[in-house]
């Protein structure tokens, strides 16, 4: 990303403010021009969308959702239609959860919001969310880049396959109750290691591989390098435990458990060490031959984690039947829990629950020490995210458990 295109000059927006109330109205109009911006107000929802037809590509629509004829989600379904639609300030009078759903069907509409406002308004939040200049440009540069990326061929991703191109980056875990060297683990995270395009990464060949059914193929790929892995580093003198993700095709097959007991055995490498970690939206197929096979591998001393607890559609009983031993709250939850109430009662839920069934907490997208403060304080057990470090490769991983434990020592001294 070239720094003269995002730092460019763009045009002020025009801001589109709906309310109702002529008093509110007034003061929004007053922010705005404070801001040095253009206003044009409307007290009726309809009265927009019959005047404005179509956007410039700068504009923002500051929008009160409850309105007497036309209310506010029916102007964010008008939006989805048109070209060029603003970018939202949605506000509201009524709980946070009436906020978030509304923020949350106009994302699902390929709408900006740049933010959320509850009454009585904070007018400072109010002026920082018209002034963030950034929005348009970067989502416009962001649109063109990945309209610009190139898309794999299926023969491409399976000569990929056939050839090993595919690596390992890991990414530490911390364990916030402990000290020295074993208060790190890592998850195993596969990249492409293309010839000519460099580090590609799983958002561009996953959902290929899995639509031509050769997720087993990656999987093993990945088992078979993470072991090699931790055999070396156990030979060198590392201990850490590694978590290695699984696909849905995965857990329903039935040879799973003999394959990764085989892989250990070669490997010279206990079960305790090796944690699997299944997404939550990926239990809902064949619960049977999951249950079969997740038993067996918790039977041969293999930890089993759920990952992106919060996003799917399992039940709690259906948490409570399957032998996982770890918990891992998606980072969406996790990102926003630090001055969102909604996401902290639900990150208090997550580690509640993994309480109660017995099971380790981890927290994924720690990026500030606030949040990894407030997880500690709530008792969750690991954290992982850019604050601990980013994946990086097998030898720049020992040489930063090297350092941790050095300036560890330091600190102690």
């Amino acid at each position: 990303m070239s720094s003269d295109v995002v730092t460019q000059p763009f045009s002020k927006p025009l801001v589109y403010l709906i309310d109702d109330e002529p008093d509110i109205l007034d003061m929004l109009r007053d922010v705005v021009e404070l801001s040095g911006l253009e206003a044009r107000c409307f007290f009726e929802a309809d009265d927009f969308i019959k005047e404005i037809q179509g956007f410039g590509g700068n504009n923002i629509l500051v929008l009160d959702l409850q309105m007497p004829k036309v209310d506010g989600i029916e102007v964010i379904r008008h939006l989805a239609k048109v070209e060029n639609p603003p970018e939202l300030i949605l506000i509201s009078g009524q709980d946070s959860s009436v906020l978030s759903g509304a923020e949350n069907l106009a994302l699902a509409h390929r709408l900006t919001v740049r933010g959320t406002l509850k009454k009585p308004l904070s007018l400072a939040r109010l002026r920082g969310l018209l002034e963030l200049q950034a929005t348009t440009p970067i989502k416009r540069l962001k649109d063109d880049v990945k309209s610009s990326v190139r898309v794999f061929s299926a023969e491409e991703v399976r000569e990929a396959l056939d050839l090993d191109q595919f690596v390992l980056h890991y990414q530490p875990k911390e364990e916030l109750a402990l000290s020295g060297a074993s208060k790190y683990s890592a998850e195993c995270l596969v990249r492409w290691q293309h010839p000519t395009e460099g580090l590609v990464y799983p958002d561009r060949f996953i959902a290929l591989i899995q639509k031509q059914g050769w997720m087993a193929d990656l999987t093993n790929i990945v088992l078979n390098q993470a072991a090699a892995q931790q055999r070396k580093w156990q030979k060198d003198g590392i201990r850490i435990n590694l978590s290695i993700n699984i696909s849905a095709s995965d857990i329903t097959s039935l040879t799973l458990p003999e394959t990764i007991s085989r892989l250990l055995a070669d490997n010279e490498l206990d079960a305790t060490t090796i944690t699997l970690e299944v997404t939550e939206s990926e239990l809902m197929g064949e619960l049977t031959a999951s249950l079969d096979v997740l038993t067996r591998l918790r039977l041969k001393g293999v930890s089993l984690s759920i990952d992106d607890f919060g996003t799917g559609y399992s039940s709690l009983l259906q948490l409570f039947r399957m032998p996982f031993s770890e918990l891992k709250i998606d980072q969406g939850f996790v990102g926003k829990m630090v001055g969102d109430m909604e996401a902290l009662a639900i990150v208090k839920a997550c580690i509640l629950l993994g309480e109660q069934f017995h099971m380790r907490v981890v927290a994924e997208g720690v990026e500030d020490q606030a949040t990894k403060t407030l997880l500690a304080e709530l008792g969750c057990q690991s954290v992982q995210g850019y604050l601990i470090a980013k994946p990086m490769a097998a030898e720049y991983l020992a040489e930063w458990l090297l350092l941790q434990s050095e300036s560890e020592g330091q600190v102690k001294d």
